[in-house]
């Protein structure tokens, strides 16, 4: 934006080099140009939220004084900057006013060069330059906020991920370990009571208790290690709309058949990491997702562009990502490596041999 805008600038002031002046005439041209292109990169057209009324109507009356007033010294030379006026009149004002007030502006340019020239091929030109100016400066501008608000919204929308993971965690923990803890804490009660009277009764209970212990800790350590038993084909799912809610391209190339329960688990888990690296340590536009199944081993890619920072030897991952999904990978007997491409596109590649348990 700021290098478009500049280009608008530099014409109007070769038009105004076109006619031998003198140099007080040169040095004000740059001012008011200078001055004219300052207000619409950094008041009119900024990023951020757009001056409100009355600083908005305080803007546009600045940038017409710095469009016609200086029409009196250097007439024909100085219609193009009215244009940034118009491309201002359309972000600035209500939409029905303001295309109403932009025409009317591309008008008054019109009607300008024709009483300075009166040619009709300058006022042609003038009337056509004026109208693109003001549409260059209204979509660059527009640009700029729809990508800033799509950052905002990426962010947002990882955190809301990562929320929505603590509150499944909490519930799994709550859904699992409260029916376990109370039986143990009801048990270990009649244990006291029983242990004087009825020592055999309460080493029954004891019995018990050390039971319901074992199956607590194993549904701990299931929901640390992965959130319970993980289905691939529904990660796929998942994944894909949390991409696309985040103007993501995704594109997934999937060619795998039955796997087994702990690769399809992992391979699940490792999607999972995989896509919550895009959405938070990145600035992606596209994701390509590949799983194949082929000579006894099955392989996933997730690669992903607008990578921010990192290197080949030092992915873009934070925490100890990287290193848990590589101990998973490892634990099947597989291969696990992630990083920079030649390309400068992130890779996630993961390799683990499909090998089916006996059972007799």
């Amino acid at each position: 934006m700021a290098v478009v805008f500049t280009g608008l600038c530099v014409i109007t002031l070769l038009e105004e080099l076109y006619t031998p002046r003198s140099l007080v005439d040169y040095v004000m041209s740059v001012v008011y140009i200078t001055i004219m292109l300052g207000l619409q990169l950094f008041y009119v057209s900024r990023a951020s939220p757009r001056p409100r009324p009355p600083l908005s109507y305080l803007a546009l009356l600045a940038q017409a004084a710095l469009a016609y007033l200086p029409l009196l010294r250097f007439q024909e030379f100085w219609v193009g900057p009215s244009g940034f006026l118009a491309g201002s009149v359309l972000l600035l004002l209500p939409p029905v006013l303001a295309w109403s007030a932009s025409a009317l502006i591309v008008a008054i340019a019109a009607v300008a060069q024709a009483a300075f020239t009166g040619a009709p091929i300058d006022i042609a030109y003038t009337t056509v330059s004026t109208t693109i100016t003001a549409l260059v400066v209204y979509g660059l501008t527009r640009l700029a906020t729809l990508l800033t608000e799509l950052h905002k919204a990426r962010i947002t929308t990882a955190r809301m991920a990562v929320a929505e993971e603590r509150k499944r965690f909490a519930r799994d923990l709550h859904d699992l370990l409260g029916y376990s803890l109370s039986a143990i804490t009801l048990k270990s009660e009649l244990i006291l009571r029983l242990l004087p009277k009825r020592p055999a009764e309460a080493e029954h209970l004891v019995l018990e208790v050390l039971d319901i212990s074992r199956r607590a800790v194993a549904d701990v350590r299931a929901v640390a290690s992965g959130y319970q038993e993980v289905s691939l084909d529904a990660e796929m799912q998942s994944v894909s709309s949390v991409l696309t809610a985040a103007d993501v391209v995704v594109q997934m190339n999937l060619d795998y058949g039955q796997l087994p329960t702990r690769v399809s688990e992992t391979l699940a888990i490792l999607l999972r990491e995989g896509v919550t690296n895009v959405l938070r340590h990145s600035k992606a536009e596209h994701c390509e997702i590949t799983i194949r199944q082929e000579a006894g081993h099955v392989t996933m890619d997730i690669v992903n562009d607008g990578a921010v920072g990192g290197s080949a030897d030092r992915p873009t991952v934070g925490g100890s990502g990287i290193d848990n999904l590589s101990a998973r990978i490892a634990s099947l007997g597989g291969a696990f490596n992630a990083g920079l491409d030649d390309e400068g596109w992130f890779r996630l590649h993961a390799t683990a041999p499909v090998v089916f348990e006996q059972t007799f």
